[in-house]
Parts: C-alpha cells; structure tokens; sequence
C-alpha cells in the first residue's frame, strides 16, 4: 500500500504537489492534526493557477470565502497539534483521482482528478463544505466532467472531444497543459504587457511563420533588450486579429524546458515526456511553440544511450509538422546553435538590436500605467526621460530597455516602501478582525453556536468598516515619482554617489574644463582638447559607432597624464572604475627583432610605458 501511495505522489503535477503542500499548512493553521478533504480542497485554492482552483472559481469558490466557511463550519476539529498525516478519507480521494486519471489514459495526476475524487464523495468534508457555501455539487460535476471530456489522451497521442463554444473548450490539455503556458490566452485576459516599438521584428516573425517550409523564427539579441517581449506581442496582435488570416486561429504557447526535465529519474522518462508534447502539436496544427533560453535544446536530457531535445524535434521540423518559435542571445546561438548545422538550417534568424533612447522611452510610457497601478505611485514623462538617460549614462553592463525599466521599478519600490505603512486605522480594524475571528473559532470548538453566529456578525460589520477605509485609502492622490527617485535608485544599484548622479551633464559639459582644471593644475591645453571631443561627442555630432577619443598624453615624468585619465574617468563617467590601465610592458609583440607595444582601445584607459601615455 505504501509502495503504491508513493507511485500516486510521484505522478502528481507540480500544482497538485504545490496544493498538497497548501492543504498541510492550512491544516496546521486550522490546528488540525490530519489533513483532510476540506484541508485538499482548499490547498487547491490556495494554488489559483491550478486547472481545479480555476474551475472552483468559475461557479464563484475563492480561498477566502472558503476559509470563512471552514472557520464557521461545525465539522472543524482543534485538537491542538500540528497537521502530520492524511486522513484515511484523503487518502483514499489520492487513490481515486490517480484511478480517474489512469481511465483517461493520462500519466500525470492534477488538481482537476483531485477535485473531481471529492465530489464523488458526496459525504466528505471537502463536499459537505462546499455545499455549506451554497455551491450546486451537480452543476459543478458537471463542468468537471465537461472539462475532463475535452482532455488529451496522452498515451496514445489523441484529442478527446471538444465541445464547440463550451467555456474550457480553448484551454490546453495533456503534456501540453502540463508543461505550455498558452500565451495568447493571458493576452486575451490582458495578463501581458503592452509591446512597443517592434513592429518591424514582429512582422519578420510573422512572414517567417509564413513560409511552406523551414518557417521557424528564432530571436537573437543581447539579454533585455526585449525578444520575449516581440513574442508576447505577436500573440496579443493575434488576440486582437491584427494578422494575416492563416494566423488567426494560432495560439502561441511557451513551453517549460526546464519543467519537463525537472524530476526525470529513470532513463527515457525525459524522452517519453517529449515525444508527447511532440505528438500533440503534430496532431494540433494551430498550436506554435515559443522556447526561451533555445540554446538549452542542444543537449537537454542527453545521456548514455539516449538522445537531446534538439535530435528529437529535428524530424519534425523539417518536415514543417511542428511549428517553433526560439530565443537566445548571440554568444548562445554561436556556441551551440551554429555548431548543429541541421538544427542551423531549420531555423531562421530575426535580429533583435538594443532599441534607442528615443524608442526605449516610449516603450516606458507604454508600461507606464502598469507600474503606477502595482505601486501606487505617479510618473511623469519627464522623470521616465530621466530614467532612460540615467540609465544609460551609469549603467553600462546591461541593456535597453530592461535596465531603464529596472529603475523606475526601483525608484517606485524605494518610495512606496518609504511611505508605504498601512494608516493605523486599518492595522487596528485588521487587529480587531483577527481578535473576533479567534473568539469565533473558540465558540465553535466548545460547541457554542449562537455565540459564533454573534461573532460572525460582528466579523461582517467589522470587514464592511475595513474594505471602505481600503477603498478612501486607495482614492487618495498617489505618490509622485520625482528625479531625486530616479537618482536614488541609480545610485543604489551602482554605487555613484547620487551627488554625482544628480549632477546636470549640460551644467557639466558646459564647464568641463573647469571642472577637470581643478585638479589638473597648467595643463589647459590638453584638458580643452579633451573637452571638446567629450562634448562633440555627447551632442550627437560625432558617430555612435565610433570611440568618443583617442588620446595619446605625452610629456615628463610627473606633470599629471595619468591623473588627467583619472580625473575625466571620475568627472565624465561617475566612477574611477572607469578607469582600466593595461601595463603595456607586460604586452608585447616581437617583430623583426623589435617589440611593438600592443595597444587596446577601451572606453577610459591608461597605458603607461615611460614616458609615453595614452587615454582612450
């Protein structure tokens, strides 16, 4: 019994394992020691991205309103220890759904069986609960089985019926469901961020999926500069039925590699997980699969006497059954990509280049409403400028418009944590509400019904009091977002002072020789020369393509060339660490029988060979 209680476990899907793991913590929370079919019902709740939580939810189940009825609930048990066994009846609930889900011929056992075992069991707590709530258990059953009708036979790669215009009709099912998140489903639901200044990439993607054979577009571009980004756009211009008519009936799911891979323990298992998701997109040709981070394709589940996930969906590619989508960055798609010349050839590249300043603030403007609503603050369009220069000017590592994006959401964090605090009327009213729901529960346990039903009047009274003190709070004018934020924020993520931060580059252009004369004494001839290509460079005269300079600082041993590097290194680029000098006496190159000092172009630097010193 043992041996097959840990076969069902195995076979959970990682929701029904993450609700399994809810229902212990709410047992415990409850002080129950079992955890039983009222404790499962609402672990599987508490995991609101599960197929069962979202089936509840459709005939109006929350966790919350469960929860409430649970506390109010007479078959509640306080016994006073911690939750550390199923009871016998949960037990038998796992046995059922697993027997459920094998007469589907499905290999994996989710929420949805789970759900389904506690409605067949019309005594049982989970059941009775529901019912307490005022939930039709027909109605609902039968919205399951509709659901569990719609399902993929996995096992032998077949589509069961799909009721047109049913309400779970678009979902997806089997391997797919397990391990794809349709994304054209959370555009529909408005779950995805608004994508701007793509629309030339988006339409290279499209005219790719397009083409009768070797119609798989992968994305290549620098980390953050937003290729997820183009595919969440493509699927919300599918949404909105801004594509040719051979897309429109598309969906795009992005499918979890690392997923698939997680918990493979026997020899084949990884393989056989593929070969499904394989089976059902050939069976399902409007499905186009997106997989981020490509690269992890070649040599994914490879072991002795076994082949990767590159080798497996090769066949099918070539033979235009499967539609795919990738991303990966440049270094990645050289080093593994290009050396699989037959994966190579099946693929088709789409450039994806880091978006200018100009194009980076618009698509900030376009997120604009979203990190206002999730932080409760309000930007401007001169602090989202802001950000974007600042960005670009300190942090030099990443890319737009990820690290401009990461600033506003810092300076938004740094200010809603700052002033942030809940009003003490509301932590009162909370505290009074968890006082009363303790005196409720105490009722309950001795048995004490009308003193429970008084307390629950007052919990009601005392919830209307706390969602219209939420609701004035929220009407309040939010916090403004100011550039001291923005400021701030740079500053803690790369450690420039934020005097150095706030400090304006035209003020500082304007009168960079003075700035730099103040610690570079007698040498205004050298320091004007670097000015002026400073600045050229800076009004946009010079090429982007080209260095900002090339200097070479010549003189006696002493008169301040190495300190000129380090000063601009400090005044222009906001640290010393801009600074990079190279001993070229360590880099040397015979020729002739002469040696040529090597000489590498960087951003700032300082050669240092005698007399001789240059600042690129």
């Amino acid at each position: 019994m043992a041996d097959d209680f840990a076969e069902i476990i195995s076979h959970l899907t990682d929701n029904a394992r993450t609700s399994l793991h809810h229902a212990g913590i709410i047992a415990q929370s409850y002080n129950s020691n079992y955890v039983g079919t009222e404790h499962l019902l609402l672990g599987i709740l508490a995991q609101g991205s599960s197929v069962g939580a979202k089936l509840l939810a459709d005939v109006g189940v929350t966790l919350d309103r469960a929860q409430f009825a649970l506390s109010m609930s007479p078959l509640t048990v306080i016994v006073g220890t911690e939750a550390k066994r199923l009871s016998e009846t949960a037990k038998l609930t796992l046995k059922m759904s697993w027997d459920t889900a094998q007469q589907l011929h499905q290999e994996y056992l989710g929420t949805e069986h789970i759900l389904h075992s506690i409605l067949s069991q019309r005594n049982s707590r989970g059941a009775v609960l529901l019912r307490d709530m005022g939930i039709n258990l027909s109605d609902l059953s039968s919205g399951l089985e509709e659901h569990l009708d719609q399902t993929v036979n996995v096992n032998e790669g077949t589509t069961g019926p799909v009721v047109s215009g049913g309400k779970k009709a678009n979902q997806l099912r089997g391997a797919l469901g397990v391990y794809g998140t349709d994304l054209t489903d959370m555009a529909k639901n408005n779950k995805l961020d608004p994508v701007i200044g793509r629309s030339a990439e988006e339409e290279r993607v499209v005219t790719i999926l397009s083409r009768r054979t070797k119609n798989n577009p992968v994305l290549i571009g620098e980390p953050g500069v937003g290729k997820t980004a183009i595919v969440e756009g493509l699927a919300q211009r599918i949404v909105n039925e801004n594509v040719p008519d051979y897309l429109l009936d598309k969906k795009i799911v992005q499918i979890d590699l690392a997923g698939m891979i997680a918990g493979t323990k026997y020899r084949g298992e990884f393989e056989d997980r593929l070969k499904k998701v394989i089976t059902e997109l050939q069976q399902q040709k409007n499905i186009i699969i997106f997989i981020d981070e490509l690269h992890l394709l070649v040599g994914a589940g490879s072991a002795e006497g076994s082949i990767d996930a590159a080798n497996m969906l090769k066949p099918a590619l070539a033979r235009g059954e499967i539609r795919l989508i990738g991303a990966t960055t440049s270094d990645e798609y050289r080093k593994y990509i290009e050396k699989d010349s037959a994966l190579e050839r099946r693929l088709q590249t789409v450039r994806v280049p880091e978006p200018n300043l100009k194009d980076a603030v618009a698509i900030l403007r376009g997120l604009r409403s979203k990190y206002e609503k999730h932080h409760g603050v309000s930007m401007s369009d001169d602090v989202i400028e802001d950000a974007v220069y600042m960005a670009n000017r300190y942090i030099n590592e990443r890319f737009m418009p990820d690290k401009a994006i990461d600033v506003i959401d810092e300076a938004a964090a740094y200010v809603r944590v700052k002033s942030g605090h809940k009003p003490s009327k509301i932590r009162d009213f909370t505290k009074q509400l968890n006082n009363l729901n303790e005196k409720m529960e105490d009722s309950v346990a001795v048995e004490d019904y009308e003193r429970a039903a008084l307390y629950k009047t007052r919990i009601s009274q005392t919830m209307e009091k706390l969602e219209e003190l939420r609701q004035a709070t929220d009407k309040k004018t939010p916090i403004v977002l100011s550039n001291d934020d923005i400021a701030n924020a740079i500053s803690s993520m790369t450690g420039i002072p934020v005097k150095k931060v706030k400090k304006s580059e035209l003020k500082l252009l304007r009168n960079l020789e003075k700035h730099l004369g103040k610690y570079i004494i007698g040498q205004g001839e050298a320091i004007e020369k670097v000015s002026r290509a400073i600045r050229r460079s800076r009004s946009g005269v010079a090429s982007a393509n080209r260095p900002i300079g090339s200097f070479v600082f010549m003189g006696p041993t002493g008169v301040g060339k190495t300190e000129l590097a380090k000063v601009l290194a400090r005044e222009v680029f906001g640290s010393d660490d801009a600074l990079i000098k190279i001993l070229t006496t360590q880099e040397s190159i015979a020729i002739g029988g002469q040696h040529f000092k090597l000489v590498l172009a960087i951003d700032v630097g300082d050669l240092d060979d005698g007399d001789v010193e240059g600042a690129t």
